[in-house]
């Protein structure tokens, strides 16, 4: 099979060489524009709860507002080359792509996520409100499908769930092709009914799959050397920046013409999240004395820290508020005239290197329709681990290489 640099999948391969390349091999994946859709700070919450319940958010108000669901879980009963578009939702909250599953391949919408493993979605066998609302996989119609016999499920603290079983079926991201075993939901709650992706592709670590022993996408495919290099280089788009215009995965390579100086590799301290050492934040070159493991996720929206950490960013921000008590808005808030007018920015210290958030990106959703006050892209709420969600991606050009020894290359994107 032709081994060539491919955007939109991850490879890993430790005997394979990283090369950094000025103009990379294979094509641009195009991240394009919502129209008419408008950042909303509790479904941000709300997604960010679903994925993480192992680390207790709902310990803060902002990350419970009603019908939240806060936890979930999932047992076990019993190369090539190509593009696949990405769809930025809600103005650089949430970037989804459409795969192709079965032969012959049938179009389903995925949320690509560094920070779970798991590739699961509807089939046309569920009947619920939720899974007529997506995309259905119709197993009867693909000639490659094979039935696997286990279940899985997925459940939430507020009585949502989605539930179904696993098979396998050719995955096709981009003309990478791979036998894939999937979990295909049989059953979805009506809470799903809004997702604008019909499901769900992890980027992560196979430690970390639902059910043991099911290999990840990106272990098929190394596996089958379908990749040709083991990483991906993720440029996402900024709405304030230039627009929203352009962006991409880029799978074996790495474009240079992205970021400006070199990369900063970050070893994994721990496989199944993108986990690495955060030794400080700072505001302004000014040390904060703030310190973390943390892990880089494209599937999280904003920047979530603990509580000391927050406090001691905002209390630098003028007109910062903390309203993370008040039910009625349960996070900090920034002025949001701070998208025009701040010139000040909040570094993340990873490997001896500071890696800058601009304020004026904190200033992200407003509360209400006056647009004095937003919410901010940074909140509280959780000790031990910090997420870097796409508010710190968007602002750099993040390589997730999953080598012998895992790493991730950070370097200031160029715009």
């Amino acid at each position: 099979m032709k081994i060539t640099a491919t955007l939109i999948s991850l490879a890993a391969a430790a005997s394979l060489l990283i090369v950094e390349a000025q103009s990379p091999a294979g094509t641009a994946i195009p991240l394009s524009l919502k129209p008419n859709h408008k950042r909303n700070f509790r479904a941000a919450i709300a997604k960010l709860a679903h994925r993480y319940p192992q680390l207790n958010l709902e310990s803060h108000h902002a990350f419970l507002p009603p019908g939240t669901p806060i936890n979930h879980g999932a047992r076990d009963k019993g190369a090539g080359s190509g593009k696949v578009p990405l769809v930025d939702v809600s103005t650089d909250s949430e970037y989804y792509g459409t795969v192709q599953v079965g032969t012959p391949g049938q179009a389903i919408r995925l949320d690509f996520d560094t920070g779970s493993s798991d590739i699961w979605f509807p089939t046309s066998d569920c009947k619920t409100k939720a899974c007529k609302a997506h995309r259905q996989f119709n197993a009867k119609k693909s000639t490659t499908y094979k039935k696997d016999g286990r279940h899985w499920e997925i459940g939430y603290g507020d009585g949502s769930s989605a539930s179904g079983i696993l098979a396998s079926d050719i995955v096709n991201v981009g003309g990478i092709k791979v036998r894939q075993t999937i979990g295909l939901a049989t059953n979805e709650s009506a809470q799903f009914a809004s997702s604008p992706e019909d499901g769900l592709f992890g980027l992560g670590f196979n430690t970390i799959e639902s059910v043991k022993g099911v290999k990840t996408f990106l272990d098929n495919a190394i596996s089958s050397k379908a990749i040709a290099q083991p990483l991906v280089s993720v440029f996402l788009p900024s709405v304030r920046r230039n627009g929203g215009k352009g962006g991409n995965y880029l799978f074996g390579a790495i474009d240079k013409t992205r970021f400006t100086g070199s990369l900063k590799y970050v070893p994994v301290t721990r496989k199944g999240y993108w986990q690495i050492h955060i030794s400080n934040a700072k505001y302004n070159k000014k040390a904060l004395k703030q310190a973390s493991e943390g892990i880089i996720d494209t599937g999280t929206t904003l920047i979530i820290v603990g509580d000391a950490a927050a406090k001691a960013i905002h209390k630098n921000i003028k007109g910062a508020v903390d309203s993370s008590n008040d039910p009625n808005i349960g996070g900090w808030t920034v002025p949001c005239s701070h998208a025009k007018t701040s010139k000040d920015n909040v570094a993340f210290t990873m490997g001896g290197k500071d890696f800058q958030v601009p304020v004026a990106d904190l200033a992200w959703s407003p509360l209400d329709s006056t647009g004095k006050d937003c919410y901010s892209g940074v909140q509280g709420g959780q000790d031990g681990l910090w997420i870097l969600g796409d508010v710190f991606i968007k602002n750099n050009y993040c390589v997730f290489e999953q080598s012998a020894s895992p790493r991730i290359g950070i370097a200031p994107l160029k715009y």
